[in-house]
């Protein structure tokens, strides 16, 4: 006969090799606590993801308006080769005048290359790019997207992330860039939540299907902050927790509280043909915002928000050493 002990003094095996590597406080083996917020001092922010152009971006505003909700951030998911120059041009001064950030989604990706392994159950590559063909295409999509005004880039690649941050830190890229880890590629525990953000991520979406307690390890181990969706689509699992924002946004601050769609068609690669449902899903993404911070409301939690219009990223965020030459690269990509 044997039994599990119950002593919870006793430390959690492997707990001092994490506390070494700085992933969990030693005095807080499990924290459900974060003192952390955004530089303004809010400790969340609101992003509509699958924002595809800019009907649909008139749609969030409009509803936001009608819903009273502050709505920081949109994110496109499609990328940045299925806009135009001008529909791009249009988003950006639309999100200028609304004091939201846009976010677009870099491509090409492996699920919609020629690719066999897209067809199989577990080496598909998802979003992340195959050679350095696509890795080229990446930066030239950065490239396009910066030169049109966008200041925040959703990628999905770890590898596209390091060089950008690269980019970023020697003058080719804009100082005020942020870059975003897209929900394709989310860190599951601590040490890839650490690697993501030295890596260059300002900005990090975890899966929706982590409990409580997982995302206060996650804060405990780095800075960057937390993108969760709070209602995520189908295809990244179809959770709604909309009952579970208020802890979220206690153990996870600074967190952008995201706001999918369960039950609604994919979207991606999003057309003309699919125009109607795009407008329709974003406006019921606002929607689903406002319930969800009624609830909030509700339950006595009154967290600090962010200001309308905020896009500071958290500070002292921990990078890896540069690997390019400190003076400013010159030209193009």
């Amino acid at each position: 006969m044997f039994s599990i002990s119950n002593n919870t003094d006793k430390p959690l095996a492997g707990s001092a090799v994490l506390e070494r590597l700085g992933l969990q406080d030693p005095r807080q083996p499990r924290p459900l606590q974060s003192a952390g917020t955004f530089p303004d001092g809010g400790a969340y922010r609101v992003e509509i993801p699958s924002v595809e152009g800019p009907a649909p971006l008139a749609a969030v505003l409009e509803a936001a308006a009608e819903h009273g909700v502050t709505v920081h951030r949109v994110s496109q998911g499609s990328g940045v080769m299925l806009l135009s120059d001008g529909e791009i041009e249009e988003m950006v001064r639309s999100c200028a005048e609304a004091r939201v950030e846009l976010c677009l989604f870099l491509g090409p990706r492996a699920s919609w290359d020629i690719g066999g392994g897209r067809a199989s159950r577990d080496g598909g590559g998802g979003a992340r790019v195959r050679g350095a063909d696509q890795l080229r295409q990446s930066l030239a999509e950065a490239e396009r997207a910066v030169e049109l005004g966008v200041r925040c880039l959703l990628v999905a690649d770890e590898g596209v992330l390091w060089v950008l941050q690269q980019l970023r830190a020697d003058g080719t890229l804009p100082a005020d860039l942020t870059l975003k880890v897209s929900a394709l590629s989310g860190p599951l525990n601590p040490a890839s939540f650490a690697l993501a953000e030295r890596l260059g991520a300002d900005s990090v979406n975890v899966p929706a299907d982590l409990t409580v307690t997982q995302i206060a390890e996650l804060r405990a181990a780095g800075g960057a902050a937390i993108d969760f969706y709070v209602e995520a689509p189908d295809d990244l699992g179809g959770f709604v927790r909309h009952y579970d924002v208020p802890e979220l946004v206690r153990v996870g601050a600074p967190i952008y509280l995201k706001f999918g769609l369960r039950n609604a068609p994919d979207l991606y690669p999003v057309g003309g043909h699919l125009t109607g449902v795009a407008v329709d899903t974003a406006r019921e993404r606002v929607r689903r915002a406002a319930l969800s911070l009624a609830l909030m409301r509700r339950a006595g939690a009154e967290p600090p928000v962010s200001p309308p219009g905020a896009r500071s990223v958290p500070e002292g965020l921990r990078r890896f050493p540069p690997a390019l030459p400190a003076e400013t690269t010159e030209g193009r990509l």
